[in-house]
């Protein structure tokens, strides 16, 4: 079917391409070369490593060691996946919606599964929210917080007490380290 009655290459780029974005060290160049007309399962345990029948049924599980961030939202699961897609946003590999906890914010809840599920002490976290709600949830799981003033004015948000206040993601700079992220805020 692909390549003859459908012509699906921008397609197949476009998701080894993500793959590769996603599961760093994977060579997209190797993996084209090589995978059309191949079954995934036979690209994921060449170009993957992976043997365990389980994680070949479900699909490409290359992992990251520990997932480096998440999105922990009150959204429900389809909006959420839906305003990421249009807005050009990857799903991250640990993505928290409201159907995951019992109590949303601003109780812990969704800020502890997102560590959980990172595999982080929540010490180790950064919860970037623009509402009271959220930054409430993050000091109550144990995470540094950083407001943005995007959706709640600046008294409202110094009400919820966060570590670090800034107008918007322009002033915060995160690059990716051996141990984490290095995150670099210029407070207003």
């Amino acid at each position: 079917m692909d390549g003859t009655l459908v012509d699906s290459t921008d397609g197949v780029v476009g998701a080894w391409e993500l793959f590769a974005y996603k599961y760093p060290g994977l060579d997209v160049t190797q993996v084209l070369s090589s995978s059309h007309g191949v079954r995934t399962v036979e690209n994921l345990r060449l170009h993957c490593g992976i043997t365990d029948p389980d994680e070949l049924e479900i699909g490409p599980l290359c992992k990251l060691p520990k997932p480096r961030w998440a999105i922990c939202t009150s959204a429900t699961s389809s909006y959420a996946t839906a305003a990421l897609q249009a807005a050009g946003v990857p799903v991250p590999d640990v993505f928290v919606v409201s159907e995951d906890v019992e109590k949303g914010k601003p109780e812990p809840d969704p800020y502890l599964l997102g560590a959980k599920r990172c595999g982080v002490d929540p010490s180790r976290c950064l919860v970037v929210e623009d509402a009271p709600a959220g930054v409430r949830s993050g000091k109550a799981a144990g995470c540094k917080t950083l407001a943005l003033i995007t959706s709640h004015t600046r008294e409202q948000i110094a009400e919820a007490q966060p570590d670090y206040v800034v107008s918007n993601l322009s002033r915060v700079t995160m690059k990716p380290v051996d141990n984490g992220i290095e995150v670099t805020i210029q407070i207003d």
